[in-house]
């Protein structure tokens, strides 16, 4: 697929124009209250539960999933109010649900996906939007024919420190930005999707079809239920999980849209009998505006480079880590001396006499004073997610674009698919313009 057919496939809808959170459940009535199911209630899903179970005006009557130890907690969370269904599909069948959750392995999104819009409920799916980009762009274009609200679960797209380095770059805080770094570092066998199973799980309490759905026919594999994210059946791995975090984040604050070129390389270097997707991976992405994206992620150590991003400006740059966005300017200063030491005494003399070397040359030829130093800002209140799904539930209540629409989730998830297509292919991935 070339650059132009990936920016038709991807204009069928806007981006939302604000993140403001619009919490219209504050002031609900009993006849505006939001019927929810959860297509999925694994550790995830169970996060957006508790969110979903704070705000005003939602009830959550409905939830599916293939293993009944997680439908059991969900139940127990929600005080058994909900009905459970072995088939998601009779989920959707249900007239009385509003919207719902689809917080499933990535090769059943788009499916689901499909057939939610076609059974006309509004759509809370987490990230990755897709497991390939022919999945992506199906779901755009099937999201471009439905008047349903669909929103992608990158909840840092509803962050105010995301907002901040929005408004701070379009004033022209940080001057031209031209690269763009990014990091999600962790250690350790939790970090690198290895959860534990849970002792009561077998054949009896697990639905291995319903879990494999699209996907190739094997055995029963507990290992590949409980950590799908380790295989490539199910997965995209580094680039699908944590770089569409990061994408995101700076897609959004820089308005971009989608790279040029994408190379990339990763290995499995430590979890060769448990992984098959690599435990990782550099990235760069190049930009047509003129900047390099470059995202790196490691199972292998969480210290040695700081997971966050930064966006580098010819002004300033920022930097946002553990939920805090930092400004700092940058003081740019040249220093001929070395150069102007080599020159006649006249020439010299007449060099630093301009005002204009004045204006530019290092501080040594000026009197000292303080230069600017860094800004910072720290989120407080109610996180991501929570704000994030305010805002879902307000556009479906006020039918307004999404946050984080399929458009934008399928730019996003697009990246990372360029990124795999690159580690396995070992070559540069070009979109012509």
């Amino acid at each position: 697929m070339n650059r132009r057919d990936f920016m038709k496939t991807t204009m069928l809808a806007g981006a939302a124009s604000t993140l403001a959170v619009r919490e219209a459940q504050a002031q609900t009535s009993a006849n505006d209250r939001l019927q929810v199911g959860f297509i999925g209630v694994g550790a995830r899903a169970h996060q957006l539960l508790r969110e979903v179970l704070a705000m005003k005006g939602v009830e959550v009557v409905a939830m599916s999933d293939a293993y009944t130890g997680r439908i059991e907690r969900a139940q127990s969370r929600v005080g058994g109010k909900a009905t459970v269904y072995r088939d998601y599909r009779e989920l959707l069948a249900n007239p009385s649900v509003d919207a719902v959750f689809i917080a499933t392995p990535d090769h059943w999104h788009k499916t689901m996906a499909v057939d939610a819009l076609a059974a006309r409920k509004d759509i809370y799916i987490e990230k990755p939007l897709s497991f390939s980009l022919a999945d992506g762009q199906a779901m755009v274009e099937a999201a471009g024919k439905s008047d349903r609200i669909l929103q992608v679960g990158s909840q840092g797209v509803s962050s105010p420190e995301i907002a901040k380095a929005r408004e701070l770059i379009k004033a022209g805080k940080i001057g031209q930005v031209t690269m763009v770094r990014a990091a999600y570092n962790r250690n350790g066998d939790s970090g690198a999707w290895l959860y534990p199973i849970p002792p009561d799980a077998s054949p009896a309490t697990v639905n291995w079809d319903a879990f494999l759905g699209p996907a190739p026919r094997r055995p029963f594999d507990l290992p590949r239920f409980f950590r799908w994210r380790c295989y490539w059946d199910y997965s995209g791995g580094v680039a699908t999980d944590l770089f569409v975090h990061l994408v995101s984040w700076y897609h959004h604050a820089l308005d971009l849209t989608g790279p040029s070129t994408v190379m990339a390389a990763g290995g499995n270097y430590r979890y060769k009998t448990t992984h098959e997707v690599p435990d990782t991976v550099n990235a760069l992405l190049m930009y047509p505006q003129g900047l390099t994206a470059n995202l790196t992620c490691t199972f292998n150590n969480a210290d040695g480079t700081q997971s966050g991003l930064e966006i580098l400006g010819t002004e300033g740059s920022l930097a946002l880590r553990d939920g805090g966005l930092a400004f700092t300017p940058e003081i740019v200063h040249d220093d001929n001396r070395w150069v102007v030491a080599s020159w006649s005494e006249a020439a010299e003399k007449a060099y630093y006499d301009d005002p204009k070397v004045q204006a530019v040359e290092s501080p040594w030829l000026k009197p000292g004073s303080l230069a600017g130093g860094t800004e910072r800002w720290q989120s407080q209140g109610r996180d991501d997610t929570y704000t994030h799904i305010a805002n879902f539930f307000a556009s479906v209540r006020s039918r307004s674009k999404p946050v984080e629409d399929a458009v934008f989730g399928h730019r996003a998830a697009a990246c990372a698919h360029y990124v795999n297509q690159s580690i396995r292919e070992k070559r540069v991935v070009t979109l012509t313009s």
